[in-house]
């Protein structure tokens, strides 16, 4: 029997051309997707854009993605996503992992995100990953005509731990 080849997954810059894809992904994860708008708007701002990517060339299908601000000493999380279908194969943790050596990179100490309060599953994986529950931003999200949800705001250190 012959092993089965792992298929190859590649993060890299998301550009403009991927946005239909993203968009696509972006509708089928939330109730109240970014607009086309919003990823056009980051992409002009330089904001953190990156986007996971399984096979290569024409074949190349879009797993994921994420968008971070950078601040000062600090990146802030505003996006990251996996395309549903896909969830639980620990993409999430694999796009994290990139936004951290990133940002190390760029000498940012921090990462700051919110999170919707329903979204457990997100918050599940925000803390297995080292994140901590830090405060609440009231009626921060949309939900529904007239409504608006709490998040969470959450952080993760950086720094390197004291020896």
């Amino acid at each position: 029997m012959s092993a089965q080849p792992q298929a190859t997954l590649a993060v890299l810059p998301l550009r403009l051309v991927d946005l239909d894809a993203v968009l696509l992904i972006e509708q089928q994860a939330y109730a109240h997707p970014w607009s086309h708008g919003n990823f056009v708007d980051s992409l002009a701002a330089g904001y953190e854009a990156w986007a996971l990517w399984e096979g290569r060339g024409q074949q190349a299908r879009l797993l994921g993605y994420f968008l971070a601000m950078q601040g000062v000493d600090e990146m802030h999380l505003l996006n990251i996503t996996v395309q549903p279908a896909q969830q639980g194969r620990g993409l999430a943790r694999l796009m994290l992992d990139e936004l951290c050596a990133r940002s190390r990179a760029l000498g940012r100490l921090q990462i700051w995100l919110e999170v919707r309060e329903s979204n457990a599953r997100a918050r599940q994986v925000y803390q297995r990953y080292g994140f901590a529950e830090v405060g609440l931003r009231r009626a921060y999200y949309p939900a529904g005509p007239g409504q608006r949800e709490d998040a969470i705001l959450m952080s993760l250190s950086l720094e390197e731990p004291a020896t």
